[in-house]
C-alpha cells in the first residue's frame, strides 16, 4: 500500500487529485470540531460516555469521529447520505418508476436519482436534526444543563446548523468522488474512524502487557482475515456456443461469473447493530438505565444482545443478497447471450443453481461477519479494560475494505496511464 501512494506520488495528475483529497479532509478535520452555539459540550460529552455509549448514539458517535457526542456543525456525519441512498436504493427495487429510470435512464437517469437522493438527504438531515435537538431538550428538562438557552432561535439554530452541516459533508464527499482518489463517503468514514485509534493506543498501553500483546494480535488476525475474506470469490464456469456470422465465428470462449464472499459488505453489521441498539436507546431516552432489564438484557455486552445480534446479521445477509442478485435476471441475461452454465441447462435449471450457490456463499458471509462483529463483544466481557477500547467489527471492516479500494483504485489509475512502477 505505502509503494502504491509513493509511485502514485510520481506522477502530476494523480499527485494533484491525493493534494485534493488531503485537503478536503483537512477541512472536514476543521469542521467537525467547531461547536454549535447554545449547547454545553462537556456536559454532553460527560453524559454520552457513562449513559449513550451502548445505545445506536454510540454507533453514529464511532461513525462521525466523536463529533457526534461533541455537537460540532458535523455532528451529523454522513449519516443522513448514507440512509437517504439506501432508502432509494430500496425505492428503487420496489417502485417501478424508479427502477425504469435506474436502468433504461441512461445517464439523465442516474443523475435524476442523485438528485432525488440529495434531496432526500437534506430532508433527513433536517429530521435528524430536530430529534437531535429534542433529545438535547429532554435531557436539560431533566436536570442536565446541556442548553445555554431554550428559546425558539436558539432551537431553530441548532436544527439548521445541524442540517447544514449534513449537506456541506455530502458536498465533500461528492467532491473527493469526483475530483480526489476513491469514493468520498467511504474516505470520510475512514477518516472518522481512525481519528479514533490515537485515544485506543493510549487504552493499550495501560494495559497489562500480556492483555496488550494479546490485543494487537487479536486484531492484526481479525485484518488478516478480513483481507484474506474480502478478496474471496466463488466463480461459476460460463461457456458460450459458438456462433457462425458471415465467414466470422463468434462466441464459443469459456468465462466465469465471479459472485464475492463478502457481497454484502458490512450493511448487515450496520442494520443489524441499529436494530440491537435500539431497545438501549429508548432505555436512555426514558431514562430507565438502572434496571434489571437494561443490565442484563439490553445492554450491548449481554448474551441476549449477542444472540439478537447474531440472528440478524444473517437475516440482513440474505435480505441484502436477494437485492443485489436475482439469479432469474442472470439466468435470463446469460441465455440472451448465448451462454450457459456446463452441466445445467439454461433458463429455471440454471437459475435454480445460482441461487443454490448464492444462498450458501450467503450462509458463509453471513458467518465471517457474525465472526467479526461479536469477537469485540466477547473479548470486552472476558476483559472489561479490552472493553473501554470500543473497537466494534463494523469500524474495522469498514477501514480494512476502505484502504483496499483506495489502494485499488490507485493501481487501475496508474495501468491507464501505462505506468508500471507498481508492478515491480
Amino acid at each position: 500500500m505505502l509503494q502504491t501512494l509513493k509511485n502514485a506520488w510520481g506522477i502530476p495528475e494523480l499527485r494533484k487529485k491525493l493534494i485534493f483529497t488531503i485537503l478536503v479532509m483537512l477541512l472536514y478535520r476543521i469542521g467537525n470540531v467547531i461547536p454549535v452555539p447554545f449547547i454545553d459540550v462537556e456536559t454532553l460529552a460527560s453524559y454520552f460516555d457513562s449513559t449513550l455509549s451502548d445505545t445506536i448514539l454510540g454507533l453514529y458517535d464511532a461513525m462521525s469521529g466523536s463529533a457526534f457526542s461533541n455537537a460540532t456543525v458535523l455532528a451529523l456525519g454522513i449519516q443522513p447520505y448514507i440512509n437517504a441512498s439506501i432508502i432509494i436504493q430500496l425505492l428503487t427495487v420496489a417502485i417501478p418508476a424508479l427502477e425504469r429510470m435506474s436502468k433504461d435512464g441512461g445517464e439523465e437517469g442516474k443523475n435524476k436519482l442523485n438528485r432525488i437522493t440529495r434531496y432526500t438527504t437534506v430532508g433527513l438531515g433536517l429530521l435528524m436534526g430536530w430529534a437531535y435537538y429534542m433529545m438535547l431538550k429532554n435531557y436539560n428538562d431533566s436536570g442536565y444543563a446541556i442548553l445555554t438557552d431554550t428559546g425558539i432561535l436558539p432551537a431553530i439554530v441548532i436544527i439548521l446548523a445541524f442540517t447544514a452541516g449534513s449537506a456541506v459533508v455530502m458536498w465533500l464527499g461528492e467532491q473527493i468522488t469526483e475530483h480526489g482518489i476513491g469514493n468520498g463517503i467511504s474516505i470520510i468514514l475512514f477518516a472518522n474512524i481512525i481519528s479514533r485509534i490515537p485515544s485506543g493506543v493510549s487504552t493499550i498501553f495501560s494495559m497489562p502487557w500480556w492483555l496488550a500483546i494479546l490485543v494487537v494480535l487479536g486484531v492484526a488476525a481479525l485484518i488478516i482475515l478480513i483481507v484474506f475474506v474480502n478478496d474471496a470469490e466463488r466463480r461459476i464456469p460460463i461457456q458460450y456456443a459458438k456462433r457462425v456470422v458471415g465467414r466470422k465465428i463468434y462466441g464459443g470462449q469459456n468465462t466465469n461469473l465471479p459472485i464475492k464472499v463478502s457481497m454484502t459488505g458490512v450493511m448487515p453489521i450496520i442494520f443489524a447493530q441499529s436494530i440491537t441498539s435500539l431497545p438501549a436507546t429508548i432505555c436512555a431516552f426514558g431514562g430507565w438505565t438502572d434496571g434489571w432489564w437494561y443490565e442484563h438484557v439490553w445492554s450491548s455486552d449481554t448474551w441476549v444482545y449477542a444472540l439478537a445480534y447474531f440472528l440478524l446479521i444473517f437475516f440482513f445477509s440474505w435480505f441484502y443478497a436477494s437485492i443485489q442478485y436475482d439469479p432469474v435476471e442472470i439466468a435470463n441475461n446469460l441465455k440472451k447471450n448465448g451462454g450457459f452454465i456446463p452441466g445445467f441447462r439454461p433458463g429455471k435449471p440454471t437459475a435454480d443453481f445460482i441461487k443454490k450457490v448464492i444462498n450458501k456463499i450467503v450462509v458463509f458471509g453471513a458467518a465471517y461477519l457474525s465472526v467479526v462483529a461479536l469477537l469485540p463483544i466477547i473479548a470486552g466481557n472476558l476483559a472489561d479494560s479490552v472493553s473501554s477500547l470500543s473497537i466494534g467489527g463494523t469500524s474495522v471492516i469498514i477501514v480494512v475494505s476502505v484502504a483496499l479500494e483506495t489502494v485499488k483504485a490507485l493501481e487501475a489509475q496508474m495501468l491507464m496511464r501505462h505506468y508500471k512502477g507498481f508492478l515491480d
